[in-house]
């Protein structure tokens, strides 16, 4: 009888890992295209839609989707995870794998991003159990096109004439491209310092920059004459709805 029930047991395991291994064949993932976006109290969100097919014998039990973003040195981004709890068998489910973050930690953690087109690199870990017992992980990476939102910003030939006895008018032309997902608006603040880091005059205008469109536009300023010199350096502020960066020195003359 023992050797009969043993026999019985095995010819019900084998049964068994041959129906989950035909149940992972018939399990299909597919993700989609990296998708971002901003939220409405100016933050970024990273999704990935995750498309899900269960033609297998089983449920899919403690689904979980774990993804880190880094750029191409490595330094983490951002990360986060989805659970799904079940995934019943001849199901078809979608499910939209979101991350936020903050634009200017962005931007502190590497200014590149605000005036270099780079790429993002995402990693995606799979965390799934069949059949309530049989525990399975698979991974994956690839990379994702990031567009900075002031690439190329140049700062063109100063201009320079007399408003008054005391001081020139100083015209400074502005442009870049908005290759970010995103429009934006927001101010630029330029501070001029002279070869003698004085400060000569200061002044901002509003810009409008529309996704994937050049900006051209100009800023004007007093500066007194005295403190005028042919060389110096320009510092440059950024604000918007969705960033901020300060400090950008960019030297003239």
């Amino acid at each position: 009888m023992i050797s009969i029930a043993t026999t019985f047991f095995w010819i019900f395991l084998i049964a068994f890992f041959i129906t989950v291994v035909y149940s992972i064949k018939d399990v299909h993932f597919n993700i989609g295209k990296t998708q971002m976006s901003t939220t409405s109290d100016n933050k970024i969100v990273f999704s990935l839609p995750i498309s899900i097919e269960n033609r297998g014998f089983y449920n899919i039990e403690y689904f979980s989707i774990k993804t880190t973003i880094s750029d191409k040195n490595g330094s983490i981004i951002t990360s986060g995870s989805t659970l799904m709890p079940v995934i019943r068998k001849n199901d078809e489910i979608v499910i939209n794998h979101n991350m936020t973050m903050n634009a200017t930690d962005l931007l502190h953690k590497n200014e590149s991003y605000l005036f270099n087109d780079s790429e993002l690199i995402i990693y995606e870990v799979l965390d799934l159990r069949i059949a309530e017992m049989i525990p399975i992980q698979a991974s994956t990476n690839f990379s994702s096109p990031w567009g900075a939102p002031f690439y190329n910003f140049t700062l063109g030939q100063t201009r320079s004439n007399a408003y008054n006895d005391t001081h020139l008018r100083v015209t400074i032309p502005i442009s870049f491209e908005n290759h970010a997902f995103f429009d934006f608006n927001g101010t630029i603040q330029i501070r001029m310092y002279n070869s003698t880091d004085r400060l000569a005059g200061e002044g901002q205008t509003n810009i409008v920059a529309w996704q994937n469109s050049p900006y051209n536009g100009s800023i004007e300023f007093l500066a007194k004459m005295t403190d005028f010199t042919d060389s110096g350096c320009f510092e440059v502020n950024l604000q918007t709805s969705l960033f901020e960066y300060e400090g950008m020195m960019i030297p003239y003359g």
